[in-house]
């Protein structure tokens, strides 16, 4: 029997598809109770032929290429499949299946031709390039953001090929084909050997290390799967939070080879597609002009170059591998003491005793502090009304596209509306490893939009009545998120190239780590951190001893990051001529080049479950984390200096960089906070490298 996915592409809406017009609920947030899987399908399909035809009569023109009859004509096309799109690709991530998955196979091809329909039309090229003549010349009569939207087409045109003849197009044509494919595949693979892989214990008594709640998750997570016992899940980086508790040193090392050998074997081995992938990357590098893909990566971003990220690199390593065997030598003594050899598997349950005994941190007696919806609602929707002025009203009335998904609605100091905030936090089946931020509509002045934002995380639901508590990892990341949340909601462009998050790679993360900080800033932690049972803070010596404690594993914790890192410029500096035949030989030769190779500290994240260079938008820009946490942490001494938590320092954050986007040069708005250019000795000091 044939699939829905075999049939003709359909050329117009059916008349009951919801996506047909924009949504007449709030903030235009899409009416998921009426939503199906075909509906996206179909609108998916239609919004591209759609564009395509829009985009035609603007390459087509007989007019002269004017900047608001090509550059903001293309700004306003392309409406139908930007609502299909942010749906899909949501549920394509958070609450996936096998005819969503069937679905994105066959769109993904279609996507990346749609895409290079657009960026390799020679006719509509000429028309951005004469738009980017005049400005060039001067007497354009344009404001700064309508320059730069100009600048930025351009640039995006020519980085994708623009340039190129009739048979360098038709290559690269067939190049992103193959990318899209593969990533596709990649992907997909991931999700199925991370749910495969989750480990299945059946003596309770091998638990032991768990709290109550947590070994109840794990039979929750073992019955919604139909299985017998306990189920412990993974999350996407290689090391998996039960570690740090798991008395069981058997169960350790199954739950650690489990995570550090997904999708490494068998049916869904992503080591020959992530290679494949590398390949196709480099080959389309030296096609645009450039030696590798990471040299086209860093000319648009703020790094501006792959020295660049080599000197900040660099300047790492050697300090972070010492301090992860001075770490290292203290855990060793440790594990000898119960008459065993230090392994990887060991590292997190060492170090969590480090924590108790030398700090007297124990991060498991810190959860009941941690409850999801105070730390969200008194401490994160808290610290953004103190900083900016917003405030969350619950919106149970709006549809989430998944019974989990919360609705807020977000106003301003002055109770206007700014948009909307769904939270997806718990794990389920279908749901990609990790957390993120994403938006189903953008700000824009000139679509007369206004944001509706989403974050997702992977937190284990706890058994039926009982609270969900997070860990302080959780926590951070959770501010982190909601850190991508306030760039989205606080975005004030006219143009939606440059909405929100809209920003190089390299600068993305930079606000979303700013926001970490107010996680343990005593206004918000001392409003949020209340013992789930008594109502009792959280002790002022233990937040004391948290702060104290902050420094110890920051050498494991650098070196799996940039291990990670080099694995991924790894990758993405080979030539076209470079050929993998042994992913895994490849990686451990990497690793060891790069002066990061070690048992005990795997990588963040391995070649074949590194989904953000081989699936996501960080191929040859993971080390965006590292270069917008020298902002980053540049930034919090510029808060402490001006008073911390005020409204005075959230409205100039505010208005001189989260609003701004991707409308103004990045470190420009930087400069415009801090008053100086990028400096990395707070980094350093943070870090414990200097």
């Amino acid at each position: 029997m044939s699939t829905p996915a075999a049939e003709p592409a359909p050329t117009a809406l059916s008349a009951d598809n919801p996506l047909a017009e924009v949504s007449a609920l709030p903030h235009r947030l899409p009416p998921f109770t009426d939503l199906t899987l075909e509906h996206c399908r179909e609108a998916l399909l239609v919004g591209m032929a759609q564009q395509r035809a829009e985009v035609a009569a603007i390459a087509g023109s007989a007019e002269p290429a004017t900047f608001d009859n090509t550059v903001v004509a293309l700004e306003r096309s392309g409406a139908l499949l930007r609502r299909a799109q942010a749906v899909f690709y949501a549920l394509s991530s958070s609450n996936s299946s096998d005819r969503l998955r069937e679905i994105e196979r066959e769109v993904a091809p279609l996507s990346a031709a749609h895409a290079d329909a657009l960026r390799l039309d020679p006719q509509l090229f000429a028309r951005i390039d004469a738009v980017h003549d005049q400005v060039q010349a001067g007497g354009h009569g344009l404001d700064p953001e309508a320059v730069r939207l100009v600048e930025r087409y351009h640039l995006d045109f020519v980085l994708s090929g623009a340039r190129l003849d009739e048979a360098g197009r038709d290559q690269l044509k067939e190049l992103n084909q193959q990318l899209s494919r593969l990533s596709t595949t990649f992907g997909q693979n991931l999700v199925v050997a991370t749910e495969a892989a989750a480990v299945l214990v059946t003596d309770r008594a091998q638990l032991a290390g768990l709290s109550a709640a947590e070994v109840e998750a794990a039979g929750v997570a073992a019955t919604e799967r139909g299985r017998e016992g306990y189920l412990l899940t993974l999350v996407l980086p290689s090391g998996q939070p039960a570690l740090a508790k798991l008395h069981d040193r058997e169960l350790r090392r199954r739950l650690h080879e489990a995570s550090v050998t997904r999708a490494s074997a068998g049916e869904h081995d992503n080591g020959p597609v992530a290679a494949e992938i590398a390949h196709v990357r480099a080959v389309r590098a030296r096609l645009l002009g450039f030696d590798t893909h990471a040299d086209l990566v860093a000319a648009d971003q703020t790094a501006r170059t792959s020295a660049a990220v080599d000197e900040l690199l660099g300047t790492l390593v050697a300090p972070a591998v010492r301090n992860a065997r001075a770490e290292g030598e203290v855990l060793a003594e440790l594990a000898a003491a119960d008459g065993v050899e230090l392994a990887a598997w060991d590292w997190a349950y060492y170090s969590e005793q480090v924590r108790r005994d030398r700090y007297a941190v124990d991060t498991t007696a810190l959860r009941p502090f941690f409850e999801l919806d105070r730390v969200l609602v008194d401490g994160v929707f808290h610290a953004a009304r103190l900083l900016y002025g917003y405030t969350f009203t619950p919106r149970p009335d709006l549809p989430g596209y998944h019974p989990d998904v919360r609705v807020w609605e977000v106003s301003d100091a002055a109770g206007a509306p700014v948009g909307l905030y769904l939270g997806d936090f718990f794990a389920r089946d279908g749901k990609r490893g990790g957390a993120w931020m994403s938006s189903f509509v953008s700000q824009s002045r000139l679509l007369g939009t206004t944001p509706v934002v989403f974050n997702v995380m992977n937190v284990t639901r706890a058994a039926a009545g009982q609270p969900t508590l997070l860990t302080l990892d959780e926590v951070t990341t959770l501010f982190h998120e909601f850190g991508h949340t306030l760039h989205g909601l606080s975005s004030s462009v006219t143009y939606p190239r440059f909405s929100g998050t809209s920003v190089p790679r390299d600068f993305v993360e930079f606000p979303s780590q700013v926001n970490e900080m107010w996680a343990l800033w005593p206004e918000v932690l001392d409003h949020y951190a209340r013992h789930t049972d008594s109502g009792e803070p959280l002790a002022r010596e233990v937040v004391a001893a948290i702060e104290a404690a902050a420094l110890w594993g920051e050498g494991h914790g650098t070196l799996e990051y940039l291990a990670a890192t080099l694995l991924d410029q790894a990758w993405h500096r080979i030539g076209p001529d470079t050929v993998v035949e042994d992913p895994q030989a490849f990686e451990a030769a990497a690793l060891e080049a790069a002066g990061v190779a070690s048992e005990l500290v795997p990588p963040r994240y391995r070649t074949t479950y590194f989904q953000h260079v081989f699936s996501g938008g960080y191929a040859a820009g993971y080390y965006s984390y590292i270069w917008s946490e020298v902002l980053d942490a540049d930034t919090v001494e510029w808060f402490k200096a001006n008073g911390g938590l005020t409204r005075a320092n959230g409205d100039a954050f505010r208005d001189k960089l989260l609003s701004r986007g991707g409308s103004v040069d990045p470190i420009g708005a930087f400069r415009d906070v801090v008053g100086h250019d990028p400096d990395p000795a707070p980094l350093l000091a943070r870090r414990g490298l200097g």
